[in-house]
């Protein structure tokens, strides 16, 4: 801790500062924060109905054989690892990135592929040389259903080419503004509803033209496209919660040494006064 009072002055201004910036940063990410949720919100009611129609024309087409629905044998793997553009946002992408490495670091690199969205994420792994079949950067704070569908797509139409077997998402799931939990969601193959879900449902009565087939074959790439927007929803919901409590802390820390320094001034200047009080006395003491 220095001792020289405007030391400590100009280490006071530069904590000020400092304070003043992460606590807009936090205003900021607080306000991201309600916007993604917004989004969330709003795209729920057409996944629940895109999985409603998807579950009774599965129920009418049972026969029928698709790529996404079909369990193969699994040679190899696709991870879907999704991660933020930018930092500030405390161990957010840390433990995507960790929770990826868990699941690859005893597999041959032949045997798995990602596919990364968010630069740190794309950086990180292209550096350390992992194999990368594709990449979704430069995504907007609240984003629209465009900005992922190309990469969605891609994925899509690898895991149904058969260039991979399985495919995960590793993201940070939202559970409130101050705690995300990663997590690791397989999304295909898709698995047909299970009957009693089914038996939970209202039944509804629809017409499909031109035939079952064909609107099932339409509504699945769809349907697992959404549930890859949905995950990129979750995960910048995520990141702005991490980004806002992380701010939150660094101004608290930065307060917390505005406090101990300002301390450390009175200190200073109390010595300050004291040592010019004995000068004083001594002084005079010394005219005597």
């Amino acid at each position: 801790m220095p001792q020289n009072p405007r030391e400590i002055r100009r280490r006071i201004k530069s904590f000020q500062n400092t304070a003043q910036i992460t606590k807009a940063m936090e205003m900021v990410a607080a306000a991201k924060l309600r916007r993604v949720q917004e989004a969330v919100q709003q795209s729920k009611p057409y996944l629940e109905k895109l999985q409603d129609m998807l579950t009774d024309v599965s129920r009418s087409a049972r026969f029928v054989k698709h790529p996404l629905l079909a369990e193969r044998l699994v040679r190899k793997t696709g991870y879907l690892v999704i991660t933020a553009d930018r930092g500030l946002a405390g161990a957010y992408n840390a433990n995507v990135i960790r929770r990826t490495l868990q699941e690859t670091r005893h597999r041959d690199s032949s045997s798995y592929t990602i596919f990364a969205v968010g630069r740190k994420g794309r950086d990180f792994f292209r550096r350390k040389g992992y194999p990368l079949g594709g990449e979704a950067t430069g995504l907007p704070d609240s984003p629209k259903y465009p900005n992922i569908s190309a990469l969605a797509a891609q994925v899509i139409a690898a895991y149904g080419n058969e260039e991979f077997d399985e495919l995960y998402l590793v993201y940070n799931e939202f559970i409130n503004a101050v705690t995300q939990q990663t997590v690791l969601k397989k999304v295909l193959p898709l698995g047909r509803t299970r009957d009693h879900e089914d038996q939970e449902r209202v039944r509804m009565n629809y017409l499909y033209e031109p035939d079952e087939e064909t609107v099932l074959s339409a509504m699945l790439p769809k349907y697992a496209q959404t549930l890859v927007y949905q995950a990129v929803l979750d995960a910048k919901a995520s990141e702005h919660g991490a980004r806002m409590t992380a701010m939150g802390n660094a101004t608290d820390a930065a307060k917390d040494m505005i406090d101990s320094l300002t301390l450390a001034l009175n200190r200073a200047r109390q010595a300050a006064i004291t040592t010019q009080i004995a000068e004083v006395v001594g002084g005079a003491e010394a005219l005597k």
